[in-house]
């Protein structure tokens, strides 16, 4: 399948479009082994701020010769925009093979379209042999799909009432499913 087979097939692959939680990706990223000897992983969560935070962050980092991967969502125009290497869109045949190693990855687990791209990124990453990855929360932080990944910093921005029906019906509340990114002994940055 083409890359844009494989995207009208993932919308359809989930009985729900959003569905919280950790429990059916993380069996799957770990066959696919994604959850040991990363490299220095950045999480960044928060109501508005995360994308301009990580082009920030991605800028500093490859200026200094690191190699970044950074994963965002939405994207504006194509898919590819929110697979980064080094700066450039991630190529659709690169894409098609991770998507196909998660399809087999994941046996009879059904995956939302986010925890399956998710998973697809991280996969590039890992076969990448990436410095750095730059990771943007898509929603709420505690329970999504890139919070598997144990980061080594973690970063949060503003926080505003957002995904209610989700997240809360607070600031408070919401700002305990963003935080809920970090790690105990590693840095957060709010």
């Amino acid at each position: 399948m083409k890359l844009n087979d494989w995207l009208s097939h993932l919308e359809q692959l989930h009985f729900k479009t959003i569905d919280m939680g950790l429990d059916r990706i993380k069996p799957v990223a770990q066959a696919l082994g994604l959850l040991q000897n990363n490299p220095f992983i950045i999480t960044v969560a928060g109501t508005n701020g995360k994308g301009s935070t990580i082009a920030v962050m991605e800028a500093l980092l490859l200026e200094h010769g690191h190699s970044v991967g950074v994963y965002t969502s939405p994207h504006l125009i194509d898919f590819n925009e929110r697979i980064r290497l080094d700066r450039v869109d991630c190529d659709d045949e690169t894409i098609v093979v991770a998507l196909q190693a998660v399809d087999q990855a994941r046996g009879d687990t059904s995956l939302t379209y986010f925890e399956f791209t998710t998973l697809a990124a991280l996969y590039i990453f890992k076969q990448q042999k990436l410095d750095i990855w730059l990771l943007e929360v898509g929603l709420g932080g505690r329970l999504d799909a890139v919070n598997i990944c144990d980061p080594d910093i973690a970063v949060v921005t503003s926080i505003d009432l957002d995904h209610q029906q989700w997240l809360g019906d607070s600031r408070a509340n919401i700002g305990i499913e963003k935080i809920g990114i970090g790690r105990a002994g590693k840095p957060l940055v709010v």
